[in-house]
């Protein structure tokens, strides 16, 4: 039964509306969400695990930024399978039937000093709440972000007003530096910048490349994981990662965790365990687009 006009209200009222939902680049989405409980306590570092409706897949993103005020939170995610895809397609003023959080440890801040903040591609929103509670802990920030092309630069705007110098790269050179983040990380230390901290967030290639360099020069360094993760508290064990030799799970134990210690070679195979399967459901997704489209509309 549908149920009477209250009773969907009261549904709706244990949902979570959509305030905004805007595209920052092509695939890359900025979504900003009611969720009180949430915008009052998370901080830097902590994710939400995400359901669409009562069958989606679970998703877990990180909290990007929240206004503890208006009750929202802010999620910038990018379509990498069929459930961030489809959730590209929703609109203001939907629901999403599922926001859990804060999830995870925060990442640790503290007055270290000069601190390096590295986002490549969407791991540069990503690192964005961890830039602007560096700053508030009276830290010198520099940031680096990247993308493959100026297209895909996100949130640049945000970034820069959180921080002492912002550097920028783009792997084809189309905007800002032509190459990568660790390049750019090199040149500061070049210079002679005494860096007392390093946190990196974007692809595993990239985070393992970061901590490769900064391990040479003995510079503290912190990265965010991303494995699969299903249940977000630590019962599945789908998310476990091996960091200094000990099994950890990424959603209790992390998401944040010591670059220079994370066996990044196991990491990667783990994150390619579901190829296959992912793939058939892009291709069931590309077939049916246009009806889930048309429910979105």
């Amino acid at each position: 039964m549908a149920g009477t006009e209250e009773q969907v209200w009261n549904r709706n009222e244990l949902m979570h509306r959509i305030v905004s939902h805007k595209l920052l680049a092509p695939a890359a989405h900025d979504m900003m969400v009611d969720a009180p409980l949430i915008a009052r306590k998370r901080k830097a570092g902590q994710f939400v695990i995400v359901r669409m409706r009562e069958l989606s897949e679970r998703i877990p993103l990180t909290i990007a930024g929240g206004d503890p005020i208006a009750g929202t939170i802010r999620l910038i995610y990018q379509e990498a399978g069929k459930s961030t895809m489809e959730m590209g397609l929703m609109k203001e003023g939907e629901f999403l039937s599922d926001v859990v959080g804060p999830l995870g440890k925060p990442t640790h801040i503290e007055k270290f000093g000069t601190v390096v903040c590295m986002g490549g591609g969407i791991g540069t929103g990503e690192i964005l709440p961890v830039a602007q509670a560096c700053a508030l802990a009276g830290n010198r920030v520099i940031s680096i972000v990247g993308a493959r092309t100026k297209e895909l630069l996100i949130v640049l705007d945000d970034v820069r007003e959180t921080s002492a110098e912002l550097l920028i790269s783009t792997d084809d050179g189309s905007f800002g530096f032509h190459g990568f983040v660790t390049n750019l990380l090199q040149q500061l230390v070049d210079r002679g910048e005494k860096l007392d901290k390093v946190f990196a967030v974007g692809p595993v290639p990239m985070m393992r490349a970061a901590c490769n360099m900064t391990r040479k020069y003995s510079i503290p360094t912190e990265v965010s994981l991303n494995p699969i993760m299903v249940d977000g508290t630590g019962m599945c064990g789908a998310c476990r990662v091996t960091v200094g030799g000990r099994t950890q799970f990424v959603c209790v134990d992390g998401p944040d965790f010591d670059g220079h210690q994370v066996d990044f070679d196991e990491l990667t195979k783990r994150l390619q365990a579901y190829r296959t399967l992912e793939k058939e459901a892009i291709e069931y997704w590309e077939k049916h687009r246009c009806l889930l489209e048309e429910s979105h509309s």
